[in-house]
């Protein structure tokens, strides 16, 4: 392992995250859940299958993962994170926020998935009015569609918070879909709803559904060289 030989607990921190990939690694199975190799490598576009496998053996060594034989009819090793690993949560949560104002620019060449748009949605967003019921949203895009459903306590209520699921849900509240910079920028407050459906976002359904979404915070202000 390499490390930056520092008595600074960031910088051990760094030494057990800092390398590239690590985070991602961490955000994808914060997401999926425990994970195939396959699962892994379709989350992690651009990342060689030799790096990916590296990766995996240095953060089970770290403590951070480990790999557990799923029953049939998985019948493979999946992949999940370790109660020190699942403590990254608000280091990747962090990054998220502090990642937000970029995310209504358009790059060339981005891949998308739902879950990253998700993982915005759940960090930024919370239902309004918990007690009128639970809600599912289904975010469509071409790779990887997921939805959110708000959190139920049991009881017919909840903390107004979302949870990530994989896939199209048989029924939903609501269904965004659109570009990705488009529904990214709705869910995580850097449009409005109505800004954002005149530039294309498609959102049909319930409007009482998305009227009750509502940031949970203000939007960190816009990085420098980044523009709304």
């Amino acid at each position: 392992m390499k490390t930056y030989g520092q008595y600074c607990a960031a910088a051990r921190a760094l030494d057990l995250v800092g390398d590239r990939w690590v985070l991602l690694i961490v955000r994808e199975l914060l997401m999926q859940g425990p994970s195939r190799f396959t699962d892994l490598r379709a989350g992690l576009p651009g990342i060689a299958t030799n790096l990916l496998a590296a990766r995996l053996a240095e953060m089970a060594e770290s403590g951070l993962l480990t790999r557990v034989d799923a029953p049939p009819p998985v019948a493979t090793g999946l992949y999940q994170l370790t109660e020190r690993g699942r403590q990254l949560r608000p280091v990747i949560e962090a990054l998220t926020e502090w990642g937000l104002p970029t995310m209504y620019l358009d790059r060339e060449g981005d891949v998308v998935h739902g879950s990253w748009l998700g993982m915005i949605a759940a960090a930024r967003l919370r239902d309004a009015h918990p007690e009128r019921g639970p809600l599912t949203i289904a975010i469509e895009t071409p790779e990887a569609p997921v939805h959110l459903v708000s959190h139920d306590d049991g009881a017919g209520g909840g903390d107004g918070g979302f949870e990530v699921r994989r896939g199209r849900p048989a029924a939903a509240d609501a269904r965004l879909s659109g570009e990705a910079r488009l529904i990214g920028g709705y869910l995580s407050g850097l449009l409005s709803l109505g800004e954002a459906r005149d530039k294309g976002l498609r959102a049909e359904g319930d409007e009482d559904a998305l009227r009750r979404l509502t940031p949970s915070q203000p939007m960190p202000s816009t990085a420098p060289g980044t523009s709304q």
